[in-house]
């Protein structure tokens, strides 16, 4: 049994944090102006230097003279019979992954309550490949962990984090802006204490 992934997401229904473990296919990096800075490095776009920087496209050395670049500009045509080559994780760009994880759990999560009353609640559902578990603090915030389909309940793991690292290193941080649409979470306390927390566990392997 292992742990592949973990969303957080706010009151405003945006992805503000996110990390995976075993994941077996790394996520596609989300499309421009797609998820927020800091949710999570490898998939937030990294924009290329040289192109928002022209000073960084110098393509001669200033000491020797030697020249190291020319016809950036010129685009590259492939040869004759060379087939273009497909990333190996292509699929969903990590914004529209974290959309879809978020419309499963609110669609779960309404037709749980129109069916079954107010008194029950959506807790976690399992598929042949993997088991999403859904902790909901009262302040709105969702923890979304995808696991092995055989572990039991984790509920009980991201009540842990949000009652340690995320009051610790989020909420009591006053250089994290809570609630804003323009950043995640950016704390790299939080990401290391959350990452230690989950290799700790015992069904992590």
């Amino acid at each position: 049994m292992t742990i592949y992934s973990l969303y957080i997401y706010d009151r405003h229904c945006t992805c503000v944090y996110y990390h995976d473990w075993h994941r077996a296919k790394p996520p596609r990096i989300a499309n421009e102006g797609g998820v927020l800075p800091a949710v999570a490095p490898q998939v937030y776009p990294q924009k290329d230097i040289a192109a928002t920087d022209p000073s960084r496209r110098n393509t001669l050395s200033s000491s020797s003279g030697v020249v190291i670049a020319v016809n950036d500009e010129v685009p590259r045509t492939p040869l004759p019979g060379a087939t273009q080559r497909v990333p190996a994780n292509a699929g969903l760009p990590f914004d529209e992954e974290a959309k879809l994880v978020y419309g499963v759990v609110l669609s779960l999560r309404n037709m749980v309550k129109k069916l079954s009353g107010r008194d029950e609640t959506f807790v976690n559902y399992r598929t042949s490949t993997y088991k999403l578990h859904l902790y909901e603090t009262l302040s709105g915030y969702k923890f979304i962990m995808l696991s092995d389909p055989n572990a039991d309940s984790l509920r009980f793991v991201m009540r842990q984090i949000y009652a340690g690292p995320f009051l610790e290193y989020v909420v009591r941080n006053p250089l994290t802006q809570m609630d804003s649409k323009e950043h995640g979470i950016d704390s790299e306390y939080f990401r290391t204490s959350t990452d230690r927390m989950i290799r700790g566990l015992s069904v992590f392997n």
